[in-house]
């Protein structure tokens, strides 16, 4: 996972609340077994309108999505966050976020900021296109602050992924390992 610091980019606006997995990522499109691919997909079923609100020509190659509450809501589904992230998003801006989107999204480095409805409507009046920075070490949202759980921060800022993490613990590792032999002789051949 790449280093998340700071992002200067085009927004687009999804002014819509509750909006969950399936609507994000529709199911038929699960069945792939790799983890790319899957933002062309995104909104699959709202796109087919020519007035949905991503098909605006200034949301185009926007790199910060805005939204309404509990973007994200719904089943467990990796691939919403997959999608958002090959679409092109970096950032997804909310009032709130379903639990497990967000974990699936900070896991893949798609970085979730949750402000005020307020400060989310002061964003969404700027419209498709505007350029807003959103800087994870400052934690703003151009003139907006947020609250970011510090490990969740580090996690991001230094693009430590799960096996990241682990691997930070790889020399306390070995040495249980080397404490606790396997009673069993793995390596034999029958």
């Amino acid at each position: 996972m790449k280093p998340f610091r700071r992002v200067t980019g085009r927004v687009a606006v999804l002014d819509r609340s509750d909006v969950d997995t399936d609507q994000i990522v529709p199911k038929q499109f699960l069945k792939r077994i790799e983890r790319t691919g899957f933002g062309e997909f995104l909104f699959y079923d709202w796109a087919q309108d020519p007035g949905f609100e991503l098909n605006h020509p200034d949301a185009e190659g926007a790199r910060i999505l805005v939204t309404g509450r509990n973007f994200g809501c719904g089943s467990s589904r990796e691939h919403a966050a997959w999608a958002l992230q090959h679409y092109g998003f970096d950032v997804v801006v909310a009032p709130s976020f379903g639990d497990i989107f967000r974990t699936n999204s900070l896991k893949i480095g798609l970085l979730t900021v949750v402000l005020e409805e307020e400060k989310v409507q002061e964003l969404m009046a700027a419209g498709h296109g505007a350029e807003l920075v959103v800087d994870l070490e400052e934690q703003t949202v151009g003139p907006h602050r947020f609250d970011f759980h510090p490990f969740d921060r580090r996690r991001l800022l230094e693009g430590l992924d799960d096996i990241g993490l682990t691997q930070e613990h790889e020399a306390e590792i070995a040495a249980f390992e080397a404490a606790h032999p396997s009673p069993v002789d793995v390596l034999a051949l029958p």
